[in-house]
C-alpha cells in the first residue's frame, strides 16, 4: 500500500505564493486517514465544504464530521485577531491539522495551503492507488496577505469561453489565493450577458461571422462564426461558485467606446448621422473601432436597464464601465454630438466622455456600487467616487491615487499576459512586450513616488488576459501560465524591492509547483519554451519589442 514515502516535497512544501513565516518542517508527519475527522466551526463551512469534495476525492477520504478537540482531526475555526484573510496553519502528529481565520476568506486561503503542503497528488480528482496517504509535515505557518484586490481580468468578449471553462478559471485563481475576477463582457467583437429587456444583444451581439486569425494585419482568417454568451442562471451560477472561493466577480459593461457589438444589435446606440448604424455588423478583426456610442438619452436610458440587471446578478461593489479606447472622430463629425457638448456646455469631445462616466458614476454610488474604469477616465476629469485601473503604465495610477482615488495597478507593460513570454521565433503568435516569468515575478504595484497616504489608494493589482489570440482554453493556459503564479506571489506576498527579489528561490519553488500545474491538467508554457503542439507556426503577431500591442 502507497505511503507517505511516495509523496514528493520540498522544504516548508514549495508554497505559492510564499507565506509571512514558516515555523519548521519539523521531525515525522501527520497524515489524513480514513479515520481522520473534519471540524468545521460556524463561519468555516464552505471551506469544510471544498476540503471535502478536493481533498477527499483526491485521497479517497471521507473527512466525517468530528469534535475540534479530538485527535486526528483537521479543524478549522475563526479568531478575530488576525485579519480577516490572514491564518494560522498548525500540523502535529498528536492532533492533525488546525487552520484558524481572521474570517471565512482567512480559513479558505489556509486550506488552500494545506491542499499544497500534501503534495501534487491533492490536485487530483481521484486517487492514484487505493489507500493513497495523505501526510504533511510538523509545521506552523502564519500567513496574510498584502493587497486585498488580487485579480485577473479575462476576456470572453474576444473568444468566447464557455461556462465549464469559467468555473475551472476560478478554482486556478483559488489555488494561487488570488480573489478578483474581472470578467470583460462586452465589446465590438461580441456580447456575452444575457439582458432580458434587450435580447438583441445576444440574438445578434452574441456571434460574429468569422474571425481575424493573429494580429490584426494578418491575412489569415477563421471562416466559422464564432458566438456565445452566459444566461443569467449561468452568472448565477458563476457567482455563486466564485462566493464559495471567495473570490468577487467584478463584471465589465463597456461604455462608450468598445460597443460595436451592442449597436449592431441596437443601430439607436451609435451615430446615425454619420454612418449608416444599420449596416454594422460584430466586429471580426482587432484594434481601436471608430464606432462608439451615441451621447443621447436613448443611449443612455439604455445601458441603465441594462445596468439594473447587471447589479442583480453580481454583488460586486465594483462595477467596471471601460472608458478606453474611445476615438472621439464620430462625435467631432456628429451634428447631433455637437448639439449635445453645446447644450451640456462641455469644453468638447473629452468632456463628452467624462459625462458618460460621470452619469454612471452618479447612477451606481445612488445604488450603493461603485464605478471602476480603465485610466482614460482621467481625461476630461474623474468622475468623484470613481476608482481606476491603471493599464497605460503607472501615470494614470499615479495621478489618481495623487488625487485622492483609488487604483487597481495593472500596466501593459509589466502584467499583461496575452504578450509573449520569450523572444523566440518559437512563441506562439508573438504579441506586444517580452514579458519573461521574472519580469512578472519583479512587478512592483506601488510606485516609489507616492507618499504613504497615496499608496493607501492602491488597492492592489491584476493581470489581464486578453484574448484576441487566444483562441482556446489550451491557448489562455499557455499566456497565463506560469506567470499568473509569479503574479500571485507579488499580489499575495510582502516582498521586498523588485531588485532583492530571491527569483531563485521562487523557481526553486515552482519545480513543486508544476507538478501542481501538470495534476490539474493546465497547459502551461514549459520553462524551456513551448512543446511541438503549444507553437503556432505562421500566424503573425507583432513581435516589436518597446511597442504596445494594439491587435
Amino acid at each position: 500500500m502507497p505511503d507517505t514515502d511516495s509523496i514528493p516535497s520540498a522544504p516548508g512544501g514549495g508554497l505559492v505564493p510564499l507565506p509571512l513565516s514558516v515555523d519548521g518542517p519539523g521531525r515525522g508527519t501527520v497524515r489524513l486517514g480514513r479515520d481522520t475527522a473534519l471540524a468545521a466551526a460556524p463561519g468555516t463551512e464552505d471551506t469544510a465544504h471544498w476540503l471535502r469534495a478536493t481533498l477527499g476525492a483526491a485521497f479517497g477520504l471521507p473527512l466525517p464530521p468530528g469534535p475540534g478537540e479530538a485527535a486526528d482531526t483537521v479543524a478549522l475555526a475563526l479568531d478575530p485577531v488576525l485579519p480577516a484573510e490572514g491564518y494560522r496553519l498548525a500540523a502535529d502528529p498528536r492532533w492533525g491539522v488546525r487552520i484558524t481565520g481572521g474570517g471565512p476568506a482567512g480559513v479558505f486561503w489556509g486550506a488552500q495551503t494545506l491542499r499544497q503542503l500534501l503534495g501534487p497528488h491533492a490536485f487530483r480528482r481521484a486517487p492514484l492507488a487505493p489507500g493513497q496517504a495523505a501526510v504533511l509535515a510538523p509545521q506552523t505557518i502564519e500567513d496574510g496577505p498584502r493587497f486585498a484586490w488580487r485579480g485577473m481580468l479575462l476576456d470572453v468578449a474576444r473568444h468566447f469561453l464557455p461556462k465549464d471553462g469559467v468555473l475551472r478559471c476560478l478554482d486556478l485563481l483559488a489555488a494561487h489565493k488570488l480573489n478578483v475576477l474581472h470578467l470583460h463582457l462586452t465589446d465590438d467583437q461580441g456580447w456575452r450577458i444575457e439582458i432580458e429587456r434587450h435580447p438583441k444583444l445576444t440574438g445578434i451581439g452574441a456571434w460574429r461571422e468569422r474571425t481575424k486569425t493573429g494580429h490584426r494585419a494578418s491575412p489569415l482568417w477563421d471562416e466559422r462564426p464564432h458566438g456565445g454568451y452566459y444566461t443569467q442562471d449561468d452568472i448565477r451560477e458563476i457567482v455563486a461558485y466564485a462566493a464559495r472561493r471567495h473570490i468577487t466577480v467584478v463584471p465589465e459593461i463597456d461604455i462608450p467606446g468598445h460597443s460595436q457589438a451592442a449597436i449592431a444589435a441596437y443601430p439607436e446606440l451609435g451615430n446615425a448621422d454619420v454612418i449608416d448604424t444599420t449596416a454594422l455588423k460584430v466586429w471580426d478583426t482587432w484594434g481601436v473601432n471608430p464606432n462608439v456610442l451615441a451621447p443621447t438619452d436613448t443611449t443612455l436610458r439604455f445601458y441603465e436597464q441594462v445596468l439594473d440587471e447587471v447589479l442583480a446578478l453580481f454583488p460586486s461593489p465594483f462595477v467596471h464601465i471601460g472608458g478606453d479606447e474611445c476615438p472621439k472622430d464620430q462625435w467631432k463629425a456628429s451634428a447631433a454630438a455637437q448639439a449635445r457638448i453645446a447644450e451640456l456646455s462641455l469644453a468638447g469631445e473629452d468632456e463628452l466622455q467624462s459625462w458618460f462616466i460621470r452619469h454612471f458614476d452618479r447612477w451606481l454610488a445612488d445604488r450603493g456600487r461603485r464605478l471602476i474604469g480603465w485610466d482614460e477616465i482621467l481625461e476630461g476629469g474623474l468622475a468623484e467616487g470613481a476608482a481606476v485601473s491603471s493599464w497605460r503604465g503607472y501615470a494614470g495610477g499615479v495621478a489618481a491615487a495623487k488625487s485622492g482615488h483609488d487604483v487597481v495597478m495593472c500596466p501593459e507593460q509589466q502584467v499583461y499576459l496575452d504578450h509573449r513570454q520569450h523572444a523566440s521565433p518559437d512563441e506562439p503568435v508573438p504579441i506586444g512586450f517580452v514579458r519573461t516569468l521574472e519580469d512578472v515575478y519583479r512587478f512592483e504595484p506601488v510606485p516609489p513616488e507616492l507618499t504613504a497616504d497615496q499608496a493607501a489608494h492602491i488597492l492592489g493589482t491584476q493581470a489581464n488576459a486578453w484574448t484576441e489570440v487566444m483562441d482556446s482554453q489550451q491557448r489562455l493556459d499557455y499566456q497565463v501560465f506560469p506567470r499568473l503564479a509569479a503574479f500571485a506571489e507579488v499580489a499575495w506576498s510582502r516582498l521586498p524591492a523588485p531588485a532583492d527579489r530571491d527569483y531563485q528561490d521562487f523557481t526553486r519553488r515552482m519545480t513543486v509547483h508544476y507538478a501542481r500545474l501538470d495534476a490539474l491538467g493546465v497547459d502551461y508554457r514549459p520553462p524551456g519554451g513551448p512543446h511541438p503542439w503549444q507553437k503556432r507556426p505562421g500566424v503573425l503577431g507583432r513581435p516589436i519589442d518597446g511597442a504596445p500591442p494594439n491587435v
